[in-house]
């Protein structure tokens, strides 16, 4: 095995283990409602949110970046140099958010992993290939990394409304919402295309331009619409619910006129993946359907008040996109390129884990929404169920472990 891939297997191996972290507090925040546990809720949650996206899925897109473009350009030294200032910010925010939540240390460890972020984005422009940078896989890529860039807008502009406005402003929440959704839809999402399009090209499957052009723009607007559904719980005017609703409607549209364009290309898939792939493939077309089908309703006014109003809904959805289309695209391509092995037994596990405790959370909203009596011993079901993910998530690190470190 080269160096450099053994290199970056451990460090996928490191982003799993913040994911089992972030899973584990998780389950914490779950046993909370039935258990007396003496920690701060509120701090654990802060913890929970920012190993999760940070610590797991920026750092396993990134190491997928670095793997497809920068593997082979002699650039190992200087990549470590931004990787482990990137654990150093991450280990700060672990060590501090769980005793003193937002507070000097994890303000200061969450600022300098910004810009950690901003250091990778221009080591990666920088240093990809010339001959690369025309293939539609790069242009998902480097969109993907502008909307990272983007995203942190939400932080610095947080720090300022909270020693300003303070954190009952409408300005606070609005920030929080514009940096995860350009965070969710906007950098993973298009870094999970991005993948998607490697892989086409690496099989030398090629769309039209016209037809990927058109895609482009019209999933790319859509993105920068849709963010508009974060602030509809301000009551703005109706016009502002009909451009939510274009960007919802465009990003479906743009993605069936890609399926469409695959389905012309006649292309047999048999062979190609493995059994787990080909599983994995199959939830993520349904979990990205169905959250592209929960934006466009909420888009509708009744609907929009009732997302915000009702927890549980957001809940639901944020860890829908996040533990659903994010997590198992990111299984899918660090699979696919060598980085990791997922089994059929992980990742059932997995699933028993998040698919049963996504239904009970929208079951909740339902209840709560309809004014519904909630089934007994809700709480103490939720949280057992939920442990089934870090146990999957151990599952897989076992594996892997196994085969960087045992060999």
């Amino acid at each position: 095995m080269k160096p450099t891939i053994l290199k970056l297997k451990q460090h996928i191996l490191i982003a799993l283990g913040y994911f089992f972290i972030a899973a584990f507090l998780g389950v914490v925040l779950r046993f909370f409602r039935v258990l007396d546990i003496p920690v701060n809720y509120k701090f654990i949650v802060h913890t929970h949110s920012h190993i999760a996206l940070l610590g797991w899925v920026y750092l396993a897109l990134t190491t997928l970046l670095y793997r497809l473009y920068l593997s082979n350009q002699n650039l190992d030294k200087r990549y470590s140099r931004i990787f482990w200032f990137t654990q150093m910010t991450l280990a700060g925010m672990l060590c501090s958010f769980p005793f003193q939540g937002y507070a000097l240390l994890s303000i200061t460890f969450s600022t300098l992993f910004l810009f950690a972020s901003y250091w990778f984005a221009c080591f990666f422009v920088t240093n990809t290939p010339k001959k690369i940078k025309n293939t539609y896989s790069y242009t998902c890529f480097l969109i993907a990394l502008g909307y990272l860039l983007l995203s942190s807008i939400g932080p610095w502009v947080l720090g300022i409304v909270m020693n300003t406005l303070g954190p009952t402003s409408v300005w606070y929440r609005i920030a929080i919402y514009f940096y995860l959704h350009f965070q969710y839809n906007g950098w993973m999402i298009m870094g999970l295309l991005g993948a998607f399009f490697f892989l086409l090209e690496s099989s030398e499957i090629v769309l039209g331009k016209k037809q990927f052009e058109r895609f482009i723009w019209g999933f790319n607007i859509g993105i920068v619409f849709t963010f508009l559904l974060s602030v509809l719980w301000v009551n703005p005017p109706v016009y502002v619910n009909y451009l939510a609703g274009f960007g919802a409607v465009l990003q479906m549209a743009a993605f069936g006129y890609l399926f469409r364009g695959f389905l012309k290309l006649k292309i047999t898939y048999r062979g190609l993946f493995s059994n787990v792939q080909l599983s994995m493939i199959t939830f993520l077309v349904g979990l990205l359907i169905f959250k592209m089908s929960l934006q466009l309703l909420s888009a509708v006014p009744y609907f929009a008040t009732l997302a915000a109003t009702v927890l549980d809904f957001t809940i639901a959805y944020l860890h829908w996109t996040f533990l659903g289309v994010v997590t198992i695209g990111l299984f899918l391509f660090a699979d696919i390129f060598g980085l990791i092995r997922i089994s059929e037994r992980s990742f059932y596990v997995y699933i028993i884990g998040f698919l049963p405790t996504e239904f009970l959370i929208f079951y909740k909203g339902f209840g709560v929404w309809q004014n519904k009596p909630i089934i007994d011993n809700y709480d103490i079901i939720l949280a057992i169920v939920s442990i089934f993910i870090p146990i999957a998530l151990l599952l897989i690190l076992k594996d892997n472990i196994k085969g960087v470190y045992m060999k």
